[in-house]
């Protein structure tokens, strides 16, 4: 007989779809002094499936990343215990600082925060000015959690 928390564990495509109709990741980094430092972030998918965001390059994030770059995302939706769901992502951050590779980041975020279908690759484009401050995190999973209160 399954325990409570195998049978409130989410699917794989479950976890898809929750990642795939949240909007923020709360981001875990670890500060110098040890302590987490926490902050929400707009974030898609990339063309490899990973999980990404773009924030400026001199943030107290990329520098906690740079120096550890272990990181968890949490995304989560509901309002009453009976309705929360949701996924931890404990992984390893890679922080891209490549402004083609940020200019698509940007582009996937502000389809998957704006609902849209992900425009194609444009590599020949010159990437927006904001791409030169900004860098790219991916997140390499390894270790999932989740949850779906629904199915107490």
């Amino acid at each position: 007989m399954p325990n409570a928390r195998d049978r409130i564990r989410l699917t794989e495509a479950e976890q898809d779809e929750l990642l795939e109709t949240a909007r923020v990741l709360q981001i875990a980094s670890i500060l110098p002094d040890g302590r987490p430092h926490l902050v929400p972030m707009w974030f898609a998918r990339d063309d490899d499936g990973l999980l990404i965001f773009s924030t400026y390059g001199s943030s107290q994030k990329i520098k906690n990343l740079e120096r550890d770059p272990r990181i968890t995302a949490l995304a989560e939706t509901g309002h009453e215990y009976d309705e929360v769901r949701g996924v931890s992502i404990d992984g390893r951050a890679e922080v891209i600082r490549d402004p083609q590779v940020t200019m698509r980041t940007l582009q996937l975020v502000g389809a998957h925060t704006n609902r849209r279908p992900p425009p194609e690759p444009t590599p020949e484009a010159e990437p927006p000015p904001a791409a030169y401050k900004r860098v790219t995190v991916r997140i390499h999973p390894e270790r999932v959690r989740s949850w779906d209160h629904r199915k107490l």
